[in-house]
């Protein structure tokens, strides 16, 4: 199937494959690069959770999927691969990733006030020393920033105002490694914790959960411009609507279904609806409906119907 794909895409490409199981997706991904190393294959990531978990994902997850995202809404790949109950998650708005990334490049005027209000604005946690993703550190004329969806930290080396160097530096040994042309600048999370999407996730929070909202430690929280362990299951809530994976790719993209996909969307939809039966009862963390949080099989398969379809 790997090389059969990968066939494909030399003359059929943008293909966006969904596959029925994430063990095959996984296996694919790392298969189509073999068979073609020219091919660019983006495998969009799971958060490695339960439905409604109260875990976040690991942030290099999270720095992975909107990588993967940009990189899908640009139309920079061949094959796009993701595991169907991956796809069936709702996720930001398209215009929540393009508002939200920026590109540093040399030579550029920096602002630091004005780069330190957009960092918050992105999510970006100010620390002593840089050593995850979505960090951000200022030592004097050095900035030190961990972009999400990048594997290495960059060091920007300012002369006033001006961005004079930059560079890739070691997590380790906090060495400068190598000069770089430019850094993009993604969000540091799915959804927005600002002034305008804590404002929209308290309103919305209100109009979904009766009782009073205070008793509530995720949204206390979520007030105080933290992000609570398992808010990425409160998404949809930070935003007036919600999009889904074919919303960012390509008009072109012909969608390759792998596997009974319709077997696993059932499958699938029934361990959501018993994870939301078993956890929907505490009442300092009420949960959004499946509904809400996730689409089903019928909506899957009408929004595949825009697109060029191969089984």
């Amino acid at each position: 199937d790997a090389l059969y794909l990968a066939e494909l895409a030399r003359h059929a490409a943008p293909l966006a494959v969904v596959c029925a199981s994430a063990w095959d997706a996984n296996r694919l991904a790392e298969e189509l690069r073999w068979f073609d190393p020219t091919l660019r294959v983006c495998a969009f990531p799971d958060w490695e959770t339960l439905p409604y978990d109260r875990f976040s994902p690991h942030p290099d997850l999270i720095s992975e999927r909107l990588a993967t995202l940009y990189q899908i809404s640009r139309g920079e790949f061949d094959i796009a691969v993701v595991a169907l109950s991956t796809a069936l998650y709702r996720l930001a708005p398209p215009a929540f990733l393009a508002a939200h990334t920026f590109f540093l490049k040399q030579k550029d005027t920096l602002d630091e006030a004005a780069f330190r209000a957009q960092m918050a604005l992105g999510g970006y946690t100010h620390v002593n020393q840089v050593y995850a993703p979505g960090e951000f550190s200022f030592r004097g004329g050095l900035i030190d920033l961990f972009p999400m969806g990048s594997v290495l930290p960059y060091r920007i080396d300012l002369f006033d105002d001006e961005i004079e160097t930059l560079r890739a530096f070691d997590v380790d040994s906090q060495r400068s490694l190598y000069p770089v042309p430019e850094i993009r600048l993604l969000p540091a999370r799915e959804f927005p914790l600002d002034e305008a999407g804590v404002t929209r996730f308290r309103q919305r929070f209100r109009e979904h959960f009766e009782g009073d909202p205070s008793k509530s430690k995720l949204y206390k929280d979520v007030s105080n411009r933290l992000a609570p362990a398992g808010i990425e299951y409160f998404l949809p809530l930070f935003f007036e609507a919600t999009a889904t994976l074919f919303d960012y790719l390509p008009a072109q993209t012909i969608v390759v279904s792998h596997g009974d996909i319709e077997v696993a969307a059932r499958a699938f939809a029934e361990d959501i609806g018993q994870r939301h039966r078993f956890l929907a009862h505490d009442p300092e963390r009420p949960l959004l409906s499946p509904a809400e949080v996730f689409i089903d099989a019928e909506r899957f398969f009408t929004d595949a119907r825009r697109f060029g379809r191969w089984a």
